[in-house]
């Protein structure tokens, strides 16, 4: 038997299915829209406390709710692996937990308090066996990961403060493929105005600018800007994007609009500075509130910067052994499609970061759902690649208040 194979065998056991989705049930009953994670946050904290893990509670610029933070140390030097996600749920109608036959359903349940559920079973399965043999293994979990109600200054902030680990696993809904590179991402919403109150259609103003002529000149140059994105392309993320997924204006049929506003997203490449796209949207704002005789006023919010991940790290490498042992292969490489919390921990302390979760689907919707099976795998998946790395990677952590680490692109 290898070593990896030795184990697995050893760890597997002790992965607890039931106390694994009471622990998932119990974090989805408690509504959390983003912003508003408090409740939950001493749910988790509750939970850990009352498993005997001794837990940190870190403001990092949001008291209200305060990351839930706890740590294993195996008692020897070595390397730090995180497992990090988000207690906060995207503003829609509540829906609480159910279980029936493999599934858990309700509001973050796949995104992402079940992965958040199989994180911490990970950690107990390494405490009951003892099995991590140096360094320590960090959980972190917090609130204001989702757009547009949240800006991820929370976990900015723990990142910039030294609260991290040498790697780190997210366990969001992405499970067929490694992802490699991804697209940094903004939104922002656009509102045009006109001098003149909201008349009567027939009682219009002939001389006075239409903002529903100016919102729809917007989308045609919008439309334009998409072409031309597209014609330069990233050979793992494709190309950079604008999207638009609002469009308003009025009050009733035949009023004639004082405002419109539009709201949407900017994607860009790998490479690509983000201060550089916010001034190209702004500029071409400008350019159209001149030629359209409209005030026109842009609130851009920057989500993540891009991505990146070497497939050749040592973490990688570990984290594919297990992956192949329990699933029968390893991951092809690809693009994360969305940003997640691995493009923050990139951007800012230079740390590799691999998004997996589980078999999941709902995401951003009334009707989530986890497989409850894909959950226990998920454990030991991380139980496991925790083992492995730190197993390999004999040197000494960095300790939460060093502050973060200068890591140049030739490490990363």
């Amino acid at each position: 038997m290898n070593t990896t194979a030795a184990i697995l065998e050893r760890l597997k056991p002790h992965v607890n299915r039931q106390r694994l989705v009471d622990t998932a049930r119990r974090l989805i009953e408690v509504p959390s829209p983003t912003g508003a994670a408090g409740a939950v946050s001493d749910r988790l904290a509750e939970i850990l406390a009352a498993d005997g893990f001794e837990v940190q509670r870190l403001a990092a610029g949001h008291p209200t709710a305060p990351a839930v933070s706890i740590r294993l140390e195996s008692g020897q030097a070595g390397p730090t692996l995180q497992f990090n996600g988000h207690l906060d749920t995207v503003h829609l109608p509540f829906v609480p937990p159910a279980v029936e036959d493999n599934r858990i359903t309700g509001s973050g349940a796949s995104d992402m308090k079940s992965g958040i559920a199989a994180a911490v079973e990970a950690v107990r399965v390494l405490r009951e066996t003892g099995a991590l043999p140096a360094g320590s293994v960090l959980l972190t979990a917090h609130d204001l990961h989702e757009a547009p109600w949240g800006d991820s200054h929370q976990l900015d902030n723990l990142i910039r403060d030294g609260h991290r680990g040498d790697a780190v696993l997210l366990p969001e809904p992405l499970r067929d493929v490694l992802p490699i590179a991804g697209r940094g991402s903004a939104t922002w919403k656009v509102v045009i105005r006109r001098p003149g109150p909201p008349v009567h259609e027939v009682m219009r103003p002939r001389d006075e600018p239409s903002v529903i002529a100016a919102a729809a000149e917007l989308i045609a140059r919008l439309g334009r800007l998409e072409d031309e994105l597209r014609t330069t392309t990233h050979p793992v993320c494709g190309s950079a994007s604008v999207f638009i997924g609002q469009v308003h204006a009025g009050e009733i049929f035949n009023q004639y609009p004082q405002q419109a506003w539009l709201e949407g997203t900017r994607r860009w490449l790998p490479g690509t500075n983000p201060g550089a796209v916010a001034g190209d949207f702004r500029a071409r704002l400008d350019r159209l509130a001149a030629e359209t005789a409209t005030a026109v006023e842009l609130r851009w919010m920057m989500i993540r910067d891009s991505f990146a991940l070497d497939p050749a790290h040592p973490f990688v490498a570990a984290f594919q052994r297990c992956h192949r042992a329990i699933s029968g292969s390893v991951l092809p490489s690809g693009p994360k499609p969305f940003v997640d919390d691995g493009n923050s921990f990139f951007a800012l302390g230079g740390v590799p970061a691999i998004t997996h979760g589980p078999r999941a689907g709902g995401q951003h919707t009334v009707s989530e759902w986890v497989d409850i099976e894909d959950l226990v795998r998920i454990a030991w998946l991380y139980a496991a690649t925790a083992v492995e790395f730190c197993s390999e990677q004999p040197r000494t952590r960095r300790m939460p208040d060093a502050g973060p680490e200068k890591v140049g692109p030739e490490k990363i």
